[in-house]
């Protein structure tokens, strides 16, 4: 080995063995080892010397090289060993203490629901739209193919709002999210595909319904939507929602104002166990069909250039049926001891499911 190979051996071991800290045997390593380090421009130079020398100084420089990267890697092992040794003796825990209790907020089961929805229907590309919870007579009845006759339109049913000062139309508590439809039609760039989360207000109040309720809508319009496309939707979006990937799906004949033809929802459970998915038996879920003509019209859509689909569905009925909530009253309780059986952690991401 030459004198300066030597040299540079004999000054990084001494520097290495006076390194109180990472800091300095980092600054070491750098020194010698990094882009520019002695070392590594060493090797650099390597071809400009002379053939016949250029063989024996390459085979000492890698002999060097493998010499200096042990020493630095055990004096990094020794350095690090003392500076855990020192935290372990500052930084001690007194395991007598009792512990300390943090109070966690959780997420209340609709939410998560509503957030589990527009993951998945987000992946179908639909965007989501939000609205007020008072509407016009004209966006929850009118432009909905609702006639005046009919009994939702009756006092015993829908919450009516005093008019305000100038206006004509009566107002109301939205009975459902249609009204967001409607306004989805009249302002979004056709085509769209929309979901509509959000408040709802009935006059009814039982042990299975409640006078403000939850409701997710769903709306797609474009020039070639077809019955097709509304049953493939539904069904990706079951077999997501409730984790089973081969999950029974019904569509039967039914009437709404609103769609034509429509269809109700059924997916396939057991009466006897409640499993979703398991069983002979049929449980409706949500409503559907195509939109009515009518309410294109409503809107100012040529219908015989424009088509598209409509879903809805109670989001505290899928939500009290996925996670086997017997009772709908305790979810505007307020009952935190509830709450803690069946929030969701905050931090816990929503997944998509195979099959979106």
């Amino acid at each position: 080995m030459t004198d300066d190979l030597e040299r540079l051996k004999t000054d990084t071991l001494a520097a290495l063995s006076e390194a109180s800290d990472l800091r300095a045997w980092d600054a070491i390593r750098v020194g010698v080892l990094g882009k520019s380090g002695s070392l590594t421009t060493m090797l650099k130079e390597l071809g400009r010397a002379a053939p016949e020398e250029r063989k024996a100084r390459g085979a000492a420089l890698n002999v060097l090289k493998g010499e200096l990267s042990a020493a630095i890697d055990g004096r990094q092992a020794t350095l690090e060993a003392a500076a855990l040794e020192a935290r372990l003796q500052t930084e001690r825990l007194d395991v007598s203490l009792p512990p300390q209790p943090r109070a966690q907020g959780l997420i209340h089961p609709i939410s998560r629901t509503m957030e589990e929805m527009a993951a998945i229907f987000g992946a179908m590309g639909f965007a989501i739209g939000e609205g007020p919870d008072i509407e016009d007579d004209w966006r929850n009845f009118g432009a909905l193919n609702i006639p005046a006759h009919h009994s939702a339109r009756e006092d015993m049913d829908t919450f009516y709002v005093p008019p305000g000062e100038g206006e004509t139309r009566r107002r109301v508590l939205r009975t459902h999210t249609s009204p967001m439809q409607v306004r989805s039609m009249l302002t979004r760039e056709l085509p769209f595909r929309v979901i509509v989360p959000g408040r709802t207000y009935r006059a009814d109040h039982d042990a299975t319904h409640s006078p403000m309720f939850h409701q997710c809508e769903g709306l797609v319009l474009g020039r070639d939507i077809t019955l097709a496309h509304l049953k493939g939707c539904l069904i990706d979006f079951l077999r997501a929602f409730f984790g089973v990937a081969d999950l029974p799906v019904r569509f039967r004949s039914s009437y709404f104002p609103f769609t034509e033809p429509s269809m109700e929802v059924d997916i396939g459970w057991s009466r006897k166990t409640g499993e979703i998915g398991g069983g002979t038996d049929w449980l409706e879920i949500l409503g559907s069909g195509m939109v009515q003509p009518k309410v294109l019209a409503n809107c100012g859509i040529d219908p015989r250039e424009w088509q598209g689909f409509a879903f809805g569905m109670g989001i505290e009925r899928v939500t009290m049926l996925k996670y086997g909530i017997p009772d709908l009253r305790p979810f505007y309780e307020s009952d935190l001891r509830w709450l803690r059986h069946y929030g969701f952690n905050p931090l816990a991401p929503v997944m998509l499911h195979e099959g979106v």
